[in-house]
Order: C-alpha cells, then sequence, then structure tokens
C-alpha cells in the first residue's frame, strides 16, 4: 500500500502548526466586539513552542552548530523543553533540560516521559547568579561534549518561525480582518515575529503584550511571580519592542482567575499564561467598536497545571481567593486571626543575603526557632521565598562565621498555609492519626535515651531501681526515689561522678525535644530508623503558619484552639 495516496502525516513534526481558531462567546458576551482565540494547544507538544523548536533545529542542522549524537541543553519553563524533545525523539538527540522549582511536576515528569534529563534550579535568583537556570544551562552546555543550546531567548530562529507560520495563519485565517493581536510574551518570540507579519500587512493592527505585573516587559522589577511561561526579569534579544503597541499588566490573581473561567464557560482547558492573554484581550476590547476584531493567543494546555491552578488546596495556600465556584469558605485561618482579636502582622522573614549573625538576631529577637528564606523586600510574595533556615543551623554556623549568608545554609521551605484556607483543610495536618505517630516516635526516643542512662548507671553498680529512676528524673520524666537523701544511693565517688554528669546533660537534653528534630542533624539521624520522617511531619505542627496574601502568623496553639470554632 502507498502511504503516499492517504491523508497520514509522515512525521509527528508534520503536524505542527496549523492551528484552528475559535470565538469566545461566553467570556466575551457583554464585549461590543468579538475575540478570537488562537488554539495552540493542537500541536503535538501541546503548546505553541513546538513551532520555534522545530525552527531552531533545523537552523543549527543546517549551520552545523548541530552534530548527529549530539546533546539538546536549554533552560525553559517546559513547553520549548517539550517541543524540542519531540524534535530530539525523531532525529535521534539527546535532552538536558534546565527548569525553575516554580514549574509545575507535571511538565518535569513529562520531559522526562520523553527521555530527556531534567534540572531543577530555584527560580527567585537573579538571572547572572550561578544557581539561576540560566547560568546553570551554560555551565552544563560548557561541561558537555557535542552538545548545543538553541537559546531560545537570543535564538533570531524563534520569533522567525513565528513570523513565517503563526502570523500568516492568523491572517488568513480572519481574512485579514485582525484589528488586535494580544498574546503574552516570555522570549518574546511569539509576539515579535507575529506582530512583525501583521504589521507588514497592516501597520493599523495593534499589538497588545499581556504581561505579568512584576516583569520588566510592563515595568516592573522581574520580582518572582507565580504564573509560568510568560514575562521576564531581563529584555530577551528575541522581543522586538517596535512591534508592541500597548503592554497591560496582568496579576497572577488576575490571570488565575481567568484561567478557570476560560476552562469552566468555554470547555477549553488551559494554561495560566492563556488566563492572562485572555485577561489583557477583555481589557482591550472594553473600549472598541463592533467592528474591530480582537485575536488572542492560548499558547498551552490546562493539563500541565492541575496540581496548581485547578486544585484548590495550592491556591489557598497562594493566598488567592476561593473563585472556583465552590461553596464559599465557612472559616478560614484569616477568621481564626480574627475571632482572637490577633491583629495582621508582616510576615517574619530571612533576606537570603543577610549574614548568619544578622538571622540569628532577627531569630531570636522574634522568638521563632524556624524562618523561611525569601529574595526581595516587603511584600514578598510566595514566589520568592527560596528556602528555609533554622536556629540551630545559624548556631552551628556562627561559630566559624566569615560573612557567609543565609544562602549558603539553605534548608527546605516550609509547607505554606494560606490566611484563606478553611479551617477544615489545615487541621488535616493535625490528624490524630498522624499526631498519634509522632507522639510514639517521640515516645520511643525518649524510652532509648532513658534506657541509655539506665544502663550507664547500672554499670556503676547503683541498684536497678534507682538506676531506673534516676533515669527517669534525669530526662525531667518524673521518677521517683525511696530515699530524700542521695548519698544513700549513690555511694562511692564514681557514682557520683557519672550521675552528676548525667544531671549536666539534662541540661542539655532540654533542647532534645519536638523542636530540635526538626533539624537536618537529627533529620539525617534518624532518616532510616522508626523516626523516618518524624521531623517533616513535626514541622507541620511545631512551625508557625504563614499566610502570603495578608502575611499573618498563627501558631499551633491557636490553630488548635480554634476547633470548638470552626465547628460552630
Amino acid at each position: 500500500m502507498e502511504l503516499s495516496d492517504l491523508d497520514v502525516a509522515e512525521s509527528v513534526l508534520d503536524l505542527i502548526g496549523e492551528t484552528p481558531m475559535v470565538q469566545l462567546k461566553k467570556i466575551a458576551s457583554n464585549l461590543p466586539c468579538p475575540i478570537i482565540a488562537k488554539i495552540e494547544t493542537t500541536n503535538p507538544g501541546g503548546s505553541i513552542k513546538d513551532r520555534a523548536a522545530i525552527s531552531m533545529i533545523d537552523a543549527a542542522e543546517k549551520d552545523g552548530l548541530l552534530k548527529p549524537g549530539g546533546t539538546i541543553i536549554e533552560p525553559t519553563s517546559g513547553n520549548t523543553g517539550v517541543g524540542l524533545a519531540i524534535v530530539a525523539a525523531q532525529r535521534g538527540y539527546k535532552c538536558i533540560f534546565v527548569m525553575t522549582d516554580k514549574v509545575s511536576e507535571e511538565k518535569v515528569s513529562l520531559l522526562r516521559a520523553y527521555g530527556s534529563e531534567v534540572v531543577v534550579c530555584p527560580g527567585a535568583v537573579e538571572p547572572d547568579d550561578p544557581q539561576s537556570y540560566y547560568s546553570t544551562a551554560e555551565r552544563l552546555v560548557k561541561e558537555t561534549p557535542n552538545s548545543f543550546q538553541p537559546n531560545q531567548y537570543h535564538n533570531p530562529n524563534n520569533p522567525k518561525a513565528h513570523y513565517e507560520t503563526t502570523g500568516p495563519e492568523i491572517w488568513k485565517q480572519t481574512n485579514g480582518q485582525i484589528t488586535h493581536f494580544v498574546a503574552g510574551a516570555g522570549t518574546g518570540g511569539t509576539i515579535s515575529g507575529v506582530g512583525k507579519f501583521l504589521k507588514e500587512k497592516n501597520k493599523d493592527i495593534q499589538i497588545v503584550v499581556a504581561d505579568p505585573e512584576n516583569s520588566v516587559f510592563s515595568g516592573g522589577s522581574g520580582r518572582p511571580y507565580l504564573v509560568e511561561g510568560v514575562g521576564e526579569d531581563f529584555w530577551p534579544t528575541t522581543y522586538d519592542q517596535n512591534v508592541v503597541d500597548l503592554t497591560i499588566p496582568i496579576s497572577d490573581a488576575d490571570s488565575f482567575s481567568m484561567t478557570k473561567r476560560v476552562t469552566e464557560e468555554e470547555g477549553l482547558l488551559i494554561g495560566g499564561s492563556c488566563g492572562t492573554a485572555v485577561a489583557g484581550a477583555l481589557k482591550v476590547a472594553e473600549n472598541l467598536t463592533k467592528d474591530d476584531l480582537v485575536v488572542v493567543l492560548l499558547p498551552d494546555s490546562g493539563r500541565g497545571y492541575l496540581s496548581k491552578i485547578f486544585n484548590p488546596i495550592w491556591m489557598t495556600k497562594m493566598g488567592f481567593s476561593n473563585d472556583n465556584g465552590d461553596p464559599p469558605l465557612q472559616k478560614s485561618v484569616n477568621d481564626v486571626v480574627k475571632s482572637r482579636n490577633s491583629e495582621t502582622v508582616n510576615l517574619v522573614y530571612l533576606n537570603s543575603e543577610q549574614t548568619t549573625s544578622s538571622a540569628l538576631k532577627t531569630i531570636e529577637k522574634n522568638g521563632i526557632y524556624h524562618l523561611p528564606v525569601a529574595v526581595g523586600e516587603m511584600p514578598i510574595s510566595a514566589a520568592e521565598v527560596i528556602g528555609s533556615v533554622s536556629k540551630e543551623i545559624l548556631i552551628n554556623k556562627l561559630k566559624n562565621d566569615n560573612g557567609q549568608t543565609v544562602n549558603d545554609f539553605l534548608q527546605p521551605p516550609l509547607e505554606l498555609v494560606g490566611v484563606g484556607e478553611n479551617i477544615s483543610n489545615v487541621v488535616k495536618l493535625f490528624d490524630k492519626s498522624e499526631t498519634f505517630k509522632q507522639a510514639l516516635k517521640i515516645f520511643l526516643f525518649y524510652s532509648l535515651i532513658t534506657l541509655s542512662i539506665f544502663i550507664i548507671l547500672s554499670l556503676f553498680d547503683i541498684r536497678l531501681f534507682n538506676s531506673l529512676n534516676l533515669a527517669m528524673t534525669i530526662i525531667s520524666s518524673g521518677g521517683f526515689l525511696p530515699s530524700n537523701n542521695l548519698s544513700n544511693i549513690l555511694i562511692d565517688s564514681s557514682q557520683i561522678i557519672i550521675t552528676a554528669i548525667l544531671l549536666l546533660s539534662s541540661f542539655f537534653l532540654r533542647e532534645i525535644n519536638l523542636q530540635t528534630l526538626t533539624t537536618s542533624y537529627w533529620s539525617q539521624c534518624f532518616a532510616r530508623g522508626p523516626f523516618k520522617d518524624v521531623t517533616r511531619r513535626h514541622e507541620r505542627t511545631s512551625r508557625r503558619l504563614e499566610g502570603w496574601e495578608h502575611y499573618t502568623h498563627v501558631d499551633t496553639n491557636l490553630l488548635v484552639a480554634a476547633l470548638n470554632y470552626a465547628e460552630t
């Protein structure tokens, strides 16, 4: 059979482009002009980045920059990586992709499903920081033989792909009637390539960028934000400012709210950057007429954001309101704070550039054992939190303080609880079964200490009954003795000395409590024993809860005391 006679593509790469358009009737029902969406999710990789990926690889092969058996290395928020991985699978290349920790787990898993290696870097750092995903990618290129970095932020074949394909498709599909084109900008390839083509066809067409509030494109500082794939903290050379007529800043909250609206009202499962673009398109359309035609580009699907934007638990943890159609939250963490006549206060946190001595002073001043670490100044967002640090870590490092900063001793971030989160959800962190398990582990821990002390005392010929009770007394467990006079129990000097040493050690044992068990030292000590995961689980109950919208602290006792309140 001759397949050439059939309507069948020879390769998945032949399916890139020629994506459909659909009117957003419900979302734009109250607007004077129609809004048409360009659906890029029908590309094989599920996003518009497939177009740039094949364009950049084709050019690299033609120029001899990518040789057979080579390795493609690229920093990406996920979608470009998928596009490159598809091309690599077809042409026999290896892939290493560098991503920030704000990228959803679905995207990481997706890239690994294509056989790619994924390196995750902190997102809340400057672009020139050695830990940034830009710097990490450059380092990997130097270390990897026969490697090639497409460098989508500076590769002219990125906007060229959209000048040659996306722009012409939009012009053809709208019969040249388009008056406004709205899209987000990350690398700037789409907006620059499409914008250039449309301007050449009709200079009056308005090119509009819908941009995250903190992005430099809309005049922001580049501080981290939560929406993925759009906006930047620097100016890529692939971004052509000359074709852009208007830039509209869109908040994370508006982006995510619109993402869910489009999904629920139009039946289009879209990603967060799509929500940014649609929110911008609606703002543009408000002041237009029935003769105008707005085209908004939807770059990817919502399947990569199911654990985030479409997860109410994640949304409330990030401080966003419950606007997904669910019943209103009856009682929230913020309600508890108000019920206790507590005032909303700024979040206490450590700046990543603070010295260890300065950070320790902050911890001691506020009486908080474990603090989040963030970049930037108040008000910070959840996206700017890069980790945490404990008092013990700082004390240990202070002994050899040579000007090192908090950033040098980062521990994993604390789990977030938003002020808008339902009390019933938060209380799950204190589940009775979990509490029992934790209590059992702590009991076993102290029992082992008691047993150890008991054995030591017994070796010094102290009566077993007295040894046991002395051991319990030393660890403050309420032991009792048949005599009020220890001279009747401790007869010789060796018994007195060892008991004195053990009593003195009780001062230090006082530090070995639930809080100390959350340190990295004890975590490593018991990582494989009966105390596995005790540190992670106890953090949920020992630390203060952070609300990222109003920056409120709520401690464990306050939350537990609120149980009766939550049930009323």
